[in-house]
């Protein structure tokens, strides 16, 4: 359904964000039988530009299986397994690994593979559809300007309404008004240099190889580190600049335009899509939830990182399906509550604090304040050809930490 206005009654649950990890939110509480209503401020025609979160992991390929079965090989058949992984240190190749295609999950009936790379816009229209077809109710248009809570419930004051309910489900990002009405505040910092992130159209006649590369201190760019990842339909580079660089000279278009040629071919120049750029931000909530226990933040309401091992989105899926596990369990046990609402919030903060760290370690590799950093990264480069194990830590550190499977409760994406 598409609309639902406000109404006396009282809700069991509204969701808070159409994004992907709202939209995963309300998939999660119609798995548990839950009428949901979800609130978006923009309109359902919106545009949202770029290709931001590329990556589903298998562990989220398989949550949002488990909530809304089919909608997992949906997404693998829409995005691509690039099946070749290689990196580069000052134009020399120091690691190259491709997995056959029954490792990456093709061709296997029921193996997942390990992530799907697409649009986040395309993740979100399958994200919707399947909401659709499960029952979920929409209000569009409907910014929240505050939220209310009390031992009892909630009281949403969006658009031109007021929603009442018992649990209300924060998934409306960075700036998140839901948060904000709750006094939770964010902790964390902020790195001074940034990153330029450039969406660009493949050449169907005659395309790039299907295959990630990350270049330390790419010759072409002075010394700048660059990584190129495919998506569906192109692939997106991003190049870390360095702490004097300006946006007017990386993040224009026109200046894009201009140093593009020097890391892919130079047609590539005319088919930019997009041109972005961030920050690295390590910021977690002190509380996932507020202090009735009615409200429950996830995604980035709760936490962000720097997109390097893509643990936001993923992260936030893995949070909206534990908030509706705890959501179901709360209403189901009401003299309960505090306690399953609770097991989300320490959880999921222990994930999010666990994926702030792992990111500040790939930054500290990123961007090496001490000499012996560089020195130990040359040193790599340098062995292996004869230590493959050096190259293939070059290939690992950017991303920080793996923390083996992921889960909705205690895993860290």
């Amino acid at each position: 359904m598409t609309e639902d206005q406000p109404t006396q009654d009282v809700l069991p649950v509204l969701v808070i964000g159409a994004g992907p990890v709202g939209l995963t939110a309300a998939l999660a509480l119609r798995s548990h039988g839950l009428p949901v209503t979800l609130l978006e401020a923009e309109p359902e025609d919106r545009v949202r530009p770029g290709s931001r979160a590329l990556f589903v992991h298998r562990e989220s390929l398989r949550l949002l299986g488990r909530i809304s079965p089919g909608l997992d090989e949906t997404l693998v058949s829409h995005g691509v397994v690039w099946p070749t992984r290689r990196t580069v240190y000052r134009g020399r190749e120091v690691f190259a690994r491709t997995y056959p295609a029954r490792a990456a999950g093709a061709g296997t009936p029921g193996a997942a593979p390990p992530f799907t790379s697409l649009r986040q816009v395309e993740t979100e229209r399958h994200l919707l559809a399947a909401c659709h077809r499960a029952g979920v109710r929409f209000r569009w248009g409907a910014p929240v300007r505050d939220v209310r809570s009390s031992a009892e419930g909630v009281e949403v004051h969006a658009g031109e309404g007021v929603w009442h309910g018992q649990y209300v489900i924060g998934a409306d990002g960075a700036r998140s008004t839901v948060r904000r009405s709750q006094d939770i505040t964010m902790r964390g910092d902020r790195s001074v240099a940034f990153h330029v992130v450039v969406d660009i159209q493949e050449d169907e006649d005659d395309p790039m190889p299907l295959e990630r590369v990350f270049t330390y201190e790419h010759p072409g760019l002075d010394g700048r580190s660059v990584m190129r990842v495919p998506f569906a339909g192109g692939f997106q580079l991003d190049v870390q600049c360095k702490d004097d660089d300006t946006p007017e000279d990386w993040a224009d278009e026109e200046a894009v335009r201009r140093w593009v040629p020097r890391v892919v071919p130079a047609k590539y120049a005319d088919r930019v899509l997009w041109v972005s750029k961030y920050h690295f931000l390590h910021l977690v909530a002190e509380r996932f939830a507020d202090h009735h226990r009615r409200v429950l933040l996830v995604g980035e309401a709760s936490h962000l990182f720097p997109p390097f091992g893509a643990r936001g989105m993923n992260s936030g899926i893995a949070d909206s399906v534990a908030a509706a596990e705890s959501v179901a369990k709360a209403l189901a046990a009401p003299d309960d509550r505090v306690r399953a609402i609770d097991e989300f919030a320490v959880l999921r903060r222990e994930a999010a604090l666990y994926n702030s760290d792992a990111a500040r370690t790939a930054l500290d590799h990123l961007r090496p304040k001490r000499r012996i950093t560089r020195l130990r990264q040359a040193a790599g480069a340098a062995l292996s050809p004869v230590v493959p194990s050096c190259g293939e830590w070059l290939e690992r550190a950017p991303y920080g930490p793996r923390a083996g499977a992921a889960t909705n409760t205690s895993g860290r994406y």
